[in-house]
């Protein structure tokens, strides 16, 4: 499977050029008079996609821990420079200040509201997030929903749990030679740049 070299994640807080910040790369196993220099580690806490874990493999060495309450997390996070999450983990201040390593944390998502943003900065810490990881799958799904409304699906599985044959009052309408649209301005686009 070929993956793109870019990622999908965007910067959220970064501290200021004159704070604390540790930089954190890629570590290859480079040999330095005859050593080889370890990997950066992340940790990720909450089911993460194997195709974004595909990615993250051969340059880092990751490691998968679910469902850890903040003092496991608290009790292992010194070993990390990375902490990767989706919104079930809470990264909280406490677990922050226990990151001595720590350098980056990335949420695999669009919000991060369960990231102690403010306590990262202050540790030179970055939080990024990925707004547009799901776009793809998101826009399958509308289109899914939109035919299942077309056809009265949701109505028609009502119907049939009920012990319903109700095939008459469920035809739905042909998408053929429809225009079908949706009323919404996601994150909000200004209206002189509608269509534009």
């Amino acid at each position: 499977m070929n993956h793109s070299t870019q990622t999908p994640f965007r910067i959220l807080a970064q501290p200021p050029s004159s704070s604390s910040h540790r930089s954190f790369s890629p570590s290859t196993m480079t040999v330095s008079n005859g050593t080889s220099t370890p990997r950066a580690k992340i940790l990720a806490t909450d089911k993460i996609s194997s195709d974004g874990l595909d990615i993250l493999t051969p340059h880092f060495d990751v490691v998968s821990r679910l469902k850890l309450n903040e003092d496991e997390i608290v009790a292992i996070i010194p070993e990390y420079e990375a902490l990767l999450v989706r919104s079930d983990t809470q990264v909280t201040s406490k677990i922050i200040n226990a990151a001595g390593k720590l350098t980056v944390i990335a949420r695999a998502g669009v919000g991060v509201d369960n990231i102690d943003v403010n306590a990262a900065t202050e540790r030179g810490i970055i939080v990024v997030n990925s707004p547009t990881g799901n776009i793809a799958a998101a826009a399958e799904h509308t289109i899914a929903l939109l035919m299942a409304l077309a056809r009265l699906i949701p109505k028609a599985t009502a119907s049939l749990k009920a012990q319903k044959w109700e095939r008459s009052k469920l035809v739905g309408v042909e998408v053929r030679n429809k225009v079908l649209g949706i009323i919404g301005l996601g994150k909000g686009i200004p209206p002189g740049k509608w269509g534009g």
